[in-house]
């Protein structure tokens, strides 16, 4: 390898954060292999002198993790929301190094046999609970990870855990490039006939972005485009969510519509961005893996980690749940039907129906529309209204740092969290807009800096929280739809489990070291705030006028709250249960392709089946390109958890503050301040007092007793 000057790369410098501000795709291949050879050179010297002690053992190994920690961990998040051809090439230039030495220390035989002394000496009783579910972690981790393969087994599965990480990539630079690529332009203005303000506005600036001129008056493209305006157009038309949902919600035009949805369903499906092959194929490396491995399929290794004993405990969930959704989505589907017959469609609905006149039912049914209430979620108030309940419940304050922190984007902001003695617990990043052109779709929580402390010395924790929302348009803040709000609620559930932690060992604390059907958890568990009188009506305010959200308005949103209940169930339900079947029952070597399983699936799971067409797996990043293999069922696991969890506030009574702050005390210290330094059964009956029960989940849903 050439020497290269390193002295000045951003990714090895010694700042308290990542400086997001000055890495450049130039600075990832020297940095991350000089990060590469100093942690090769520390692990063969803690090999040859190993002590199986925790002091001995497990410290030098958290010291290897922090090397990668704001490098490659900051190299990864880049890759996620500020994405480009240059740092695709330099990541995927040194990401097969990456993955190799994390192989070379999962498959480590004196760190195992190390461990597994520990485990038999007479330290192991002194050690706390947190600790030791991390030494029983490192050891699980290194037996999936292969550490007792011979050397041909270990070749061919380290060749395919390499291969893997390269389709795992490639699959999703497949989705964003596919998603990016999308556009209808509309120069009439019939085909918006019914498109919502901030919809038109969207699509207005949208095109100015993309083909028209800028604000500052530089032309983008030359003088061949007209400027957009939200009145007369021209309209840009994407596979962006916040354009793609309204769109399909509020377009007139069925032939729009279809293009629209088949666009969507048929992302990342042909040419050069085709993902059909990946999937095949990581299917089959998968269970090559597992096979290697001594289990009958993925599905079992995946389940090796998890709170789910078995495949069939999932299988027995899903059918719990589809038994008792099914009913109320066939009556769904006939409550649209009528709507549009007795409106004047003569044609069977089709899946690019069903939205738009789902959206008049709701409409109808609930006498308000997503337009009347954007204008009192604008985002700063929502946070302000977020942080508000949080001070409440968990007794933390949250402040604005901007400027205390580097950012990648103008849009970034930086976030410091208090206790209410004034200390300095932990800060955060929110990304919250859409950014199609170098950001990955979907909303996320990842840990940026992981507590960990010593004697002399305590890392707080640093969160990264991404959002998709709609960002401002023209002179008007970002106006959020109540799904937005939900999922920025959600994200923070998954922010706060890292922020709070109560755990000095990073790989315990927060959501590290948590199985994966429980993660969730803290997630799904604030989105039911997202309906507390209270707290709604404390985050709203009229942009314009200052006017909180009336309460007429807040009645019909908590009443829709259960709208089509039972089709949003089977929706999430043909997820994980397709997922389930790809990795556990599907024959790599029989007639069906996995496009079959999912129509199969598809039967069981939706009362209007998937069309032969679709080729929606080609774009499911969270099985295919994120951590929700053989694991998508963690979604209604976990929420099984944060429905019973929430009705302890219920039940001591969500109009008691007091109650309500001792019940939130509670919460904090166990299921945010626990993290993975206890099993999530043992930290849920910590909380509730007992096992959790479906019931709650079933009621929020409207699909069980009140």
């Amino acid at each position: 390898m050439t020497s290269v000057d390193t002295r000045d790369n951003p990714l090895l410098t010694d700042a308290p954060l990542p400086a997001f501000d000055r890495i450049e795709p130039s600075d990832v291949v020297p940095a991350i292999h000089a990060i590469l050879q100093a942690a090769q050179t520390r692990l063969e010297q803690l090999e040859t002198q190993l002590e199986p002690t925790w002091a001995g053992l497990l410290r030098p190994l958290a010291e290897l993790d922090v090397l990668f920690e704001r490098s490659w961990g900051a190299v990864s998040h880049l890759f996620g929301v500020k994405n480009s051809d240059a740092l695709r090439s330099a990541y995927e230039e040194v990401l097969g190094d990456v993955v190799a030495f994390g192989l070379r220390v999962s498959q480590s035989e004196p760190i195992y046999a190390a461990l597994k002394s520990l485990k038999q000496s007479a330290e192991w009783e002194r050690l706390c609970e947190a600790q030791q579910r991390i030494v029983d972690a490192k050891l699980l981790t290194a037996d999936l990870a292969g550490v007792g393969l011979a050397d041909e087994q270990r070749q061919r599965f380290n060749a395919a855990e390499q291969r893997l990480s390269q389709l795992s990539t490639d699959f999703s630079n497949h989705v964003l490039d596919a998603t990016k690529a999308f556009e209808i332009l509309i120069e009439d203005a019939q085909q918006v006939d019914g498109f919502p303000p901030s919809l038109l506005q969207l699509c207005s600036q949208s095109y100015n972005q993309e083909h028209g001129q800028p604000e500052d008056g530089q032309t983008k493209h030359g003088d061949e485009h007209p400027q957009s305006t939200p009145e007369t157009g021209p309209w840009r038309i994407t596979l962006d969510l916040p354009c793609y949902g309204p769109f399909l919600q509020h377009c007139r035009d069925r032939r729009l519509r279809e293009q629209v949805y088949r666009a969507f369903i048929t992302r990342a499906s042909d040419g050069d961005l085709n993902n059909s092959q990946i999937i095949g194929e990581i299917l089959r490396l998968r269970q090559e893996k597992a096979e290697l491995l001594g289990y009958e399929t993925f599905a079992a290794t995946s389940l090796a980690k998890k709170m789910a004993p078995d495949v069939d405990a999932v299988d027995t969930m899903f059918h719990s749940l589809r038994t008792a959704s099914w009913d109320a989505a066939v009556q769904d589907m006939r409550d649209v039907q009528t709507l549009a017959e007795d409106t004047g469609e003569t044609e069977p609905l089709q899946h690019w129906d069903l939205p738009f006149w789902s959206e008049r039912l709701r409409e109808q049914r609930f006498d308000y529309t997503d337009e009347q209430i954007r204008p009192y979620f604008a985002l700063d108030r929502v946070l302000q209204g977020m942080f508000d309940l949080v001070k409440h419940l968990f007794a933390v304050t949250v402040t604005a740092a901007d400027g205390d922190a580097p950012v990648w984007h103008d849009d970034v902001r930086f976030f410091h969290v208090h206790d209410d003695n004034g200390n300095h617990l932990s800060s955060f990043y929110l990304d919250p807009f859409s950014r199609p052109e170098n950001k990955r779709g979907g909303a996320w929580m990842n840990d940026c800096l992981a507590r960990r402390a010593d004697q002399t010395d305590l890392q707080r924790p640093v969160a990264h929280l991404v959002c998709n929302g709609t960002p401002p348009v023209g002179d008007k803040p970002s106006l959020m739809t109540f799904r937005e709000v939900e999922t920025l609620f959600h994200e923070f559930g998954h922010g706060l489990q890292h922020l709070l932690t109560r755990v000095d060992y990073p790989d315990a604390a927060g959501i590290n070291g948590v199985e994966w059907d429980a993660v969730e958890l803290p997630s799904q568990f604030m989105e039911n705030w997202c309906y507390h009188k209270p707290t709604l009506l404390g985050m709203t305010a009229h942009y314009e006028t200052g006017e909180p959200l009336p309460e007429e308005l807040f009645d019909k949103i908590c009443a829709a709250r259960t709208y089509r209940a039972g089709t949003q169930m089977l929706r999430q339900l043909q997820f994980g249960m397709t997922d389930m079947e790809l990795h556990h029952r599907f024959d790599l070597a029989g007639d069906e392709d996995p496009f079959a399983v999912q129509r199969r699936i598809s039967r069981d799971t939706s009362v209007l089946p998937a069309l032969d067409a679709d080729r929606s797996l080609c774009s499911f990043q969270h099985i295919f390109a994120g951590g929700y293999a053989a694991g998508y069922y963690s979604y209604k696991w976990a929420e099984v958890l944060s429905a019973d969890a929430f009705s302890a506030f219920e039940e001591a009574g969500l109009d008691d503050p007091q109650a309500v702050q001792e019940t939130g005390i509670r919460f904090r210290d166990t299921v945010l301040g626990l993290g993975g330094g206890r099993h999530p059964m043992q930290v849920f009956r910590d909380f509730r007092g007992r096992d959790p029960q479906p019931d709650a989940l079933l009621r929020h849903n409207g699909l069980g007793q009140p």
